[in-house]
């Protein structure tokens, strides 16, 4: 059973991800877009050992979320939504950590 009260970008959720609500364009993209523009904003505080965990979470919170892709029920859209904004995030992490 997938948790769906799980933070798996920022403090969006599994179930705003996988949900029929809120609908994909422009909701869920606009929720994502000032969630990135937050995550990013507090990775300059971040020490590199803190780094190296957000990138782990992000990661385990990727697969949590592309562990039933092919399910119809879920919102596919809001599903590549979600790895689009959360791939810039990973990239963030990943061009911080070699800064």
């Amino acid at each position: 059973m997938i948790e769906l009260d799980k933070k798996v970008f920022g403090n969006i959720t599994t179930k705003e991800i996988i949900g029929a609500d809120p609908p994909a364009i422009p909701d869920t993209r606009d929720i994502l877009e000032k969630e990135l523009s937050t995550l990013l904003a507090e990775l300059s505080s971040q020490p590199k050992i803190n780094l190296e965990k957000i990138l782990d979470e992000q990661k385990i919170a990727e697969t949590h979320i592309n562990t039933r892709p092919g399910a119809m029920a879920l919102a596919q859209d809001k599903i590549q939504l979600f790895n689009v904004y959360s791939e810039k995030y990973v990239q963030s992490i990943k061009e911080k950590l070699e800064s």
